[in-house]
């Protein structure tokens, strides 16, 4: 969410769903179905409705956290009833999450498409936002109790994290009658691991679960999730200081100028002789001063420490696959993980 403050957009490239289908993993032809069922579960007889609901859905996305599902189905039958529906269930939560953090962001844009927030306004955001949340609950009701229980929990800690970023915002956005929290390493770590890591592991242990795999398989796949989120979450951090926009994408300091301190920028303030610390002690910090901050930070030890940081949570993202053997889905898996390494450089 770099904590962006929007949660970070997985990018996954052509050529690796091309491996994946090399591997014997038919994952394209579960997400046609996921497409598919997606546009059925939004739809509305109510003709606004159905159009602000398909809105961002209809602008793009790579449907990361369907292939997930896809991939860990794999570990065990990838033919098992509802794993296509608890694929739709995580993209419609996650779709959910975007309508609400762009009001919360106040964001113009999303994926180059003016957001629902500014083509409509904030109302109907939000709403948009709830109804998608409700049709991902009558979804999982199909499914049972226990997939309920899950995605019941996992928005809770999507909440409390999206709740500690407000109060750990350094842009001066948190009301005086909120209590604020020092947006150190250990405030970082917990609104990545509510915002971003936990759906991700959710959609891991999701196609675990579903496709007959035992509790401590479920179990090492939600962890191998949680440590994919955490990875790839620093990676877009990183690429939010390290690269160039026509390398990514996005205008890099873009988490500068919204006073978000992610990874690279904590590591760079704790080497800092001062500079920085002047450059970012600022609600607004001008374009030359986070030009200069970027700079500062591309010069010094933080980017490498950033990344050394994502290499952890791929190797013990990588090390939870130990318990499956070395069937396709774990090569794959493996793959996957080191991807997040290879995006941040």
């Amino acid at each position: 969410m770099s904590i962006d403050p929007r949660p970070a957009q997985l990018a996954i490239p052509p050529p690796v769903l091309a491996e994946l289908e090399a591997h014997g993993l038919p994952v394209a032809r579960l997400l046609d179905r996921v497409e598919g069922r997606l546009h059925e579960q939004v739809g509305s007889s109510h003709a606004f409705v159905d159009r602000v609901a398909k809105y961002l859905m209809s602008a793009g996305g790579k449907r990361f956290r369907p292939l997930l599902v896809a991939l860990t189905g794999h570990l065990g039958d990838p033919e098992r009833d509802g794993l296509v529906d608890a694929a739709v269930i995580v993209e419609l939560v996650h779709l959910a999450t975007l309508y609400h953090d762009d009001v919360i962001d106040e964001a113009s844009a999303r994926r180059g498409t003016p957001s629902a927030n500014s083509r409509w306004d904030n109302t109907v955001a939000i709403l948009t936002g709830d109804y998608l949340f409700a049709r991902a609950s009558a979804l999982s009701a199909d499914l049972g109790v226990e997939v309920t229980r899950i995605m019941a929990e996992t928005l809770a800690r999507l909440c409390e994290g999206q709740i500690r970023e407000v109060q750990g915002s350094a842009a001066g956005t948190v009301p005086d009658e909120v209590p604020t929290l020092e947006p150190n390493l250990e405030h970082y770590l917990e609104v990545v691991s509510g915002k971003t890591a936990s759906l991700i592991e959710t959609s891991c242990r999701y196609g675990a679960l579903l496709s007959g795999v035992d509790e401590p398989g479920v179990e090492a796949a939600a962890r191998y999730g949680w440590n994919v989120g955490m990875a790839f979450q620093l990676s877009d951090d990183i690429l939010d200081i390290a690269s160039d926009h026509e390398d990514s994408g996005k205008t890099p300091g873009t988490d500068l100028r919204e006073g978000v301190r992610t990874l690279p920028v904590l590591f760079g303030l704790e080497e800092d002789d001062g500079e920085l610390a002047a450059l970012l002690d600022t609600p607004a910090p001008s374009d030359a001063e986070v030009e200069r901050a970027l700079a500062v930070l591309r010069s010094g030890r933080a980017l490498a420490r950033a990344r050394e940081s994502a290499a952890d949570y791929v190797r013990a993202a990588v090390g939870e696959l130990e318990t499956f053997g070395d069937p396709p889905a774990v090569t794959a898996m493996t793959r996957l993980a080191e991807y997040a390494l290879h995006r941040a450089g």
